[in-house]
């Protein structure tokens, strides 16, 4: 049984930072391309960041670039993501997803909540 557990949210004031992690169990995720996406209250479902597992290619949402940092460790099967000089509309749900294409992806975890203090 595939899981994708998700751990590292929290409250934080603005400008702070947090490490989000993603464990993942049940299969290894070594070719997999994987991301994080993140809900806002009363908000879509919005792409965060994601990086492939052949060639470790990165993408980001612009509002998050220069600012997040995604990354895997792939003896773990574990993808991270760091978030730096962190706004009150980072604030959210953050979903790990795995085997992603585009927008969609085959496995979720259940999420892990951020809040900003502006």
């Amino acid at each position: 049984q595939v899981q994708l557990v998700e751990s590292g949210g929290g409250l934080v004031q603005a400008g702070g930072s947090l490490r989000l992690s993603c464990a993942a169990s049940g299969r290894t995720f070594t070719s997999s391309r994987m991301a994080w996406f993140r809900q806002a209250p009363g908000k879509e479902l919005e792409f965060v960041a994601a990086i492939s597992g052949s060639f470790g290619n990165i993408n980001y949402a612009d509002s998050v670039k220069g600012r997040f940092s995604i990354s895997r460790d792939n003896a773990k099967n574990t993808l991270y993501l760091q978030m730096n000089s962190l706004k009150a509309e980072d604030t959210g749900i953050y979903y790990c997803a795995a085997d992603v294409l585009g927008y969609v992806a085959q496995y979720w975890g259940q999420g892990t909540q951020v809040t900003v203090s502006s």
